[in-house]
């Protein structure tokens, strides 16, 4: 969630005439979250959003998953991968996932895509490690800066255009609504004074980029497990104008402000966005605890309830040897894990930290995908004895 916004021309009320400068009716199209009780938007079209001029064929874009893999910490070097594929979508490598999330990374070659793509049955986050460039959606232009979370609600369909730099990107599919912290709002869902980011950090779609001439336009379609290819003879940024909460939107990593304290923080308080059984987290430069006998390493933790992912992005991470920028570790529910021999005492005493990582806690049990044996460090569950 995020808060009401508008772009273009707009009838008065909803659900009444809006006449194009012939004489016919723009077409209103509502886009609504957990049926039409979630947030919504409604969008006005030069044409109807129905109307397909030919059905093409079906891919297969699914994983598997390594269902009997043993229950140990893993660390995932891909820290080294430069290109997973030359497309947005064939880039992609799925590395975890359950029911609920699928993790992936992204670093595509290519810098532009010649057709639009909607995930039918996922909001996506696309944490943005290296790159800059521009979604273009119907919602409008929205550009994207390295250190970006990039929200994607579902069924938004889209195109990124890539500057000519190395692209690197994690991506969380996420089959719930993905949403601001609830704790950080009041009841009518303006983000408190605690809160560690505001609305001013949250960058809605600048200007619609309405797209009026008549051709082919390739939209494929994300649902179960397949890409369906949709054929338009008309482009899907034919929107005149739209108002509402649900739109795609951009809030940089560089802009959440640490919560901490005299003692060490417990990993909420890094928390940047919430859905159905999981959270995404930002660890980010901060002060560290000024108790005169504190440890700012984090402590030995035994995750009951919690599968624990994160993505090292940049820094120094003080409390893990053998990380780099790029890299994965999953500490599964039902074994503790902790800082690395050493690291603890080597933290007393230090001021600050300058890493940064994206943390994605789930409530199901995550499974490795194929795609994921291939950057296992094996040596890494035994990084613990001395």
């Amino acid at each position: 969630m995020a808060y009401y916004h508008k772009l273009g021309d707009l009838p008065a009320k909803r659900h009444i005439q809006f006449r194009q400068p012939d004489g016919s009716l723009y077409f209103e199209e509502l886009v609504s979250s957990k049926g039409f009780s979630g947030i919504y938007s409604n969008l006005y079209h030069i044409n109807a959003p129905t109307r397909i001029k030919e059905l093409g064929p079906v891919e297969t874009f699914g994983t598997n998953t390594i269902d009997d893999y043993p229950l140990k910490n893993v660390h995932l070097k891909t820290s080294d991968v430069e290109s997973t594929g030359a497309d947005f979508l064939e880039a992609r490598k799925p590395l975890m996932m359950n029911g609920d999330v699928v993790i992936s990374i992204c670093n595509p070659t290519n810098k532009s895509m010649d057709y639009y793509y909607k995930n039918g049955e996922a909001d996506e986050v696309i944490f943005v490690h290296e790159g800059n460039g521009t979604l273009y959606s119907q919602f409008g232009k929205l550009k994207i800066l390295k250190g970006d979370y990039i929200v994607i609600p579902r069924t938004t369909i889209f195109r990124i255009e890539w500057d000519d730099t190395p692209v690197r990107l994690q991506i969380t599919e996420v089959t719930a609504p993905v949403e601001t912290v609830k704790r950080y709002r009041n009841e009518l869902g303006q983000l408190l004074e605690h809160s560690p980011y505001c609305e001013r950090d949250i960058r809605p779609p600048e200007e619609l980029e309405v797209e009026t001439e008549k051709g082919e336009y390739l939209v494929k379609i994300k649902k179960n497990g397949n890409l369906y290819h949709y054929l338009y003879e008309h482009s899907p940024l034919d929107i005149i104008g739209w108002d509402g909460f649900l739109y795609p939107y951009a809030l940089s990593i560089y802009d959440f402000e640490p919560i901490t304290g005299r003692i060490h923080q417990p990993p909420p308080v890094h928390q940047t966005f919430q859905a159905h059984n999981l959270v995404i987290c930002s660890f980010v430069p901060r002060l560290f605890d000024y108790h005169p006998e504190s440890i700012p390493a984090p402590y030995n933790h035994s995750n009951i309830d919690s599968d624990e992912v994160l993505y090292y992005v940049d820094g120094n991470f003080m409390s893990r040897k053998g990380i780099d920028r790029g890299s994965f570790t999953l500490h599964p529910g039902g074994i503790p894990h902790g800082p690395h021999p050493g690291t603890v005492e080597k933290s007393i005493g230090a001021r600050e930290t300058k890493e940064y990582a994206v943390m994605i806690d789930t409530f199901r049990p995550l499974m490795l995908t194929e795609e994921a044996l291939e950057y296992v460090d094996d040596n890494y569950p035994m990084s613990w004895s001395e």
